[in-house]
């Protein structure tokens, strides 16, 4: 079986995430592929058992030119394009889990990984698990405490589906 993870990260506490991530998976004897989302391949040409995104917590949702602007300001690296963008595709018929970084003091509202997981289930994609999100200690980071364990556990626990599943099918 073959996964592709796609990630946005300004600060890189998203990319620990997600290559924590992959890390889980691969106890599944899973193949997966680790790529920031400026070089991903386009959505429709994604072909794998398991798509999982990730993006930061920008303004209540997945980021914006203004705020990933806003975060380059801030001493972020400067990315051109987000998952956001990445998302406006056409159909495409894939299993999905999705997961952000959030900023958890304060504890502000809105989460990019169900903006996400809503925008893939229009596109006609099946979630395999709820929308996860991992904590950062402040706007740049870093993750709090036991999130990096936390997050390849859930990879573990992703590919322990994806392996159900397909033994379903």
């Amino acid at each position: 079986m073959r996964a592709l993870i796609i990630y946005e990260s300004a600060w890189g506490n998203t990319t620990a995430v997600a290559e924590a991530v992959s890390e889980g998976l691969t106890e599944h004897d899973i193949e997966v592929d680790v790529r920031a989302v400026q070089d991903a391949p386009a959505l429709h040409q994604v072909q794998v058992d398991l798509l999982v995104v990730g993006a930061p917590t920008h303004a209540f949702g997945l980021s914006r030119e203004a705020t990933r602007q806003e975060a380059h300001n801030r001493g972020g690296e400067l990315i051109a394009t987000g998952v956001r963008e990445w998302l406006e595709s056409g159909p495409v018929s894939l299993s999905v889990a999705t997961f952000d970084t959030h900023v958890r003091r304060p504890n502000l509202p809105g989460h990019a990984s169900r903006k996400a997981a809503k925008k893939l289930k229009k596109l006609g994609c099946t979630l395999l698990v709820d929308p996860e999100s991992f904590d950062v200690e402040d706007y740049e980071g870093p993750l709090s405490p036991g999130e990096l364990e936390r997050a390849r556990q859930w990879g573990i626990e992703l590919g322990r589906k994806l392996t159900e599943q397909s033994h379903r099918t």
